[in-house]
């Protein structure tokens, strides 16, 4: 019972930013859990690659597309390519984001609108691109990357907190609306993974004060955010929606 509470046999899961960190450990574990999985960055120099460690020994299909999600044509051409793959996307992970820290004085209108575009509205754009699909086949698990800095925050990270707890408001809201549908929108919110992007904008002190903060003691690996991931895809999760799942090491409990 447990083993099947897990199995996304049959499921096709989409993962954007699945070329690298986060998003390539959760498209793995959809892999090893049963699931096809489609990938997509900017980035398509890495995405074979990627695409290859995470399909490796797991006897599922995959494929990948490249699409900047800063453009909003490009991504509803991303949700259309990813659902006539296999003619469905059961599983979308919206992970792609980025992060500019600035003061609220300094920060630029250029700044601004580009974070909320690739981090919140990106979201709406590819969400609204699969949901008919899933509400057609009265089932679906979507799941927002937020960030404990849409719970918290740090200074200089207005755009970014910003963006991150807007998406809380945009899971809850699609909840109700998917919801009589079978469809389940949820976020999770990590804490101090080290992953490419914290590693471009903190300095090893600052590194060292993040895992300071955890009730660990340490930074994550991201294949430390697979789990609670793949209860939010699966049947385990089948009662969970409208949620934030914090998954920080103990970071906010201070």
């Amino acid at each position: 019972m447990g083993a099947k509470l897990f199995d996304l046999a049959g499921r096709v899961a989409l993962v954007t930013g699945g070329n690298k960190g986060l998003g390539k450990a959760m498209a793995r574990g959809f892999a090893e859990a049963g699931a096809d999985v489609v990938i997509a960055s900017r980035h398509g120099d890495e995405l074979k690659a990627a695409l290859d460690d995470i399909l490796a020994g797991t006897g599922r299909d995959g494929t990948y597309f490249v699409a900047d999600v800063s453009d909003r044509s490009q991504v509803a051409e991303l949700g259309r390519k990813a659902s006539e793959w296999k003619g469905r996307v059961d599983i979308l992970v919206n992970n792609a984001g980025m992060n500019a820290p600035q003061a609220v004085d300094e920060i630029s209108d250029d700044t601004w609108d580009r974070v909320l575009e690739v981090n919140l509205s990106s979201v709406m754009a590819l969400t609204r691109a699969v949901a008919p699909g899933m509400k057609a086949r009265r089932w679906g698990r979507v799941v927002h990357v937020s960030s404990i800095f849409g719970l918290a925050s740090k200074e200089k990270r207005n755009a970014y907190s910003a963006s991150k707890a807007a998406l809380l408001g945009l899971a809850r809201a699609s909840a109700l609306d998917l919801g009589p549908f079978g469809v389940t929108v949820n976020c999770v919110a990590p804490g101090p993974f080290l992953t490419d992007m914290p590693k471009s904008v903190l300095s090893a002190a600052e590194q060292k004060a993040f895992a300071d903060m955890t009730a660990l003691g340490r930074w994550a690996d991201p294949g430390e955010l697979v789990g609670p991931v793949l209860m939010l895809c699966s049947e385990a999760g089948s009662y969970v929606t409208g949620q934030v799942l914090v998954v920080d090491g103990g970071y906010l409990a201070r």
